[in-house]
C-alpha cells in the first residue's frame, strides 16, 4: 500500500523566515510546497485588500474561497509530503477542524524586528495584520484539542539552522536531510505572485542568513502595537525549539 501523505502547515507571522523555510522544504525530494494558499481568501474577507501591495492581482490570480483551498490542502499531492507556508492571520471565517488532519508548526519572531521589516511594505499595521494574536488563538485551539504542534522562533532557527531543523523533523516524524540547509539563489516556481513585493532578500540567499539583531528604533506610533504583541510573542517563544 502507498505511504499515507503527510500534510505540514506552517502558521507564521509576517516578515519572518517563512519563505526561507518553504525553500528548505522544497529541497526535499519527497516534498511539494505551496506558498500562502489562503492569501486571496484573507484579502477577500478583510479590509487588508485596501493596502496590501498587489492585492487586486492576488485576488484575481488565486482561489478566493477558503473552503475550496482547505479541500485542496487536504487532497492528494504529487509527493508524499505537502508543505503549506501559511500566515496565521489568514485563518479567517473558516472551520478550523481541518487542522486536525495537519501537522501544525507555528513560527514567530520578536515583534520589534518584525515591525521594522514590515513597515517597508505596510506603514501603519494593526494587530490583525501581524498575526500574533491569531497565533495564540491557534495555539489554544491545538492545545484544547490535544493536537501535536511545534513552535519555531526566528532567532533560534537562524542561529542553529541544522540543529533546529533536525529537531523539527524528528518531532514531526520525517527524516532530516542536509539538502534543507541550502538552495540556489533566485525565485522558485512555487513563489506567489506577491514575491516581487516581499521576497527581495530571500531571492538573494542560498541558505538561512546569519542572525543579526536589528538596532534601529521603532517609529513612536508603533510602540503601542509592539506592546500589544509582546505578551503573545513571549508565550510562543517559551515553547520554541532552542539550543
Amino acid at each position: 500500500m502507498p505511504e499515507p501523505q503527510r500534510l505540514i502547515s506552517l502558521w507564521s507571522s509576517p516578515r519572518n523566515v517563512s519563505t526561507a523555510l518553504m525553500y528548505a522544504f522544497a529541497q526535499r525530494p519527497d516534498t511539494v510546497v505551496y506558498d500562502e494558499p489562503l492569501y486571496a481568501h484573507y484579502l477577500s474577507k478583510t479590509d487588508a485588500k485596501n493596502y496590501h501591495p498587489g492585492a487586486d492581482e492576488i485576488i484575481a490570480d488565486m482561489e478566493n474561497d477558503g473552503e475550496k483551498v482547505v479541500r485542496m490542502m487536504l487532497g492528494n499531492h504529487a509527493r508524499p509530503i505537502a508543505f503549506f507556508k501559511n500566515m496565521a492571520h489568514h485563518l479567517v471565517e473558516l472551520d478550523w477542524s481541518f487542522l486536525n488532519q495537519m501537522t501544525n508548526v507555528l513560527l514567530t519572531r520578536h515583534p520589534k524586528e518584525m515591525l521594522l521589516s514590515f513597515i517597508h511594505q505596510i506603514e501603519t499595521p494593526t494587530l490583525q495584520d501581524v498575526g500574533y494574536a491569531k497565533q495564540i488563538e491557534l495555539l489554544h485551539y491545538l492545545q484544547d484539542n490535544n493536537l501535536k504542534f511545534v513552535v519555531l522562533e526566528n532567532k533560534y532557527l537562524l542561529l542553529h539552522p541544522e540543529k533546529v531543523l533536525k529537531t523539527l523533523c524528528e518531532q514531526i516524524g520525517i527524516p532530516f536531510t542536509k539538502r534543507m540547509l541550502s538552495w540556489e539563489k533566485g525565485a522558485r516556481p512555487e513563489d506567489g505572485i506577491w514575491a516581487k513585493h516581499w521576497y527581495h532578500n530571500v531571492h538573494q540567499s542560498s541558505g538561512f542568513d546569519q542572525y543579526t539583531q536589528k538596532t534601529e528604533e521603532l517609529p513612536k506610533q508603533l510602540l503601542p502595537l509592539l506592546e500589544e504583541c509582546m505578551p503573545f510573542y513571549e508565550q510562543l517563544k517559551a515553547l520554541a525549539i532552542r539550543f
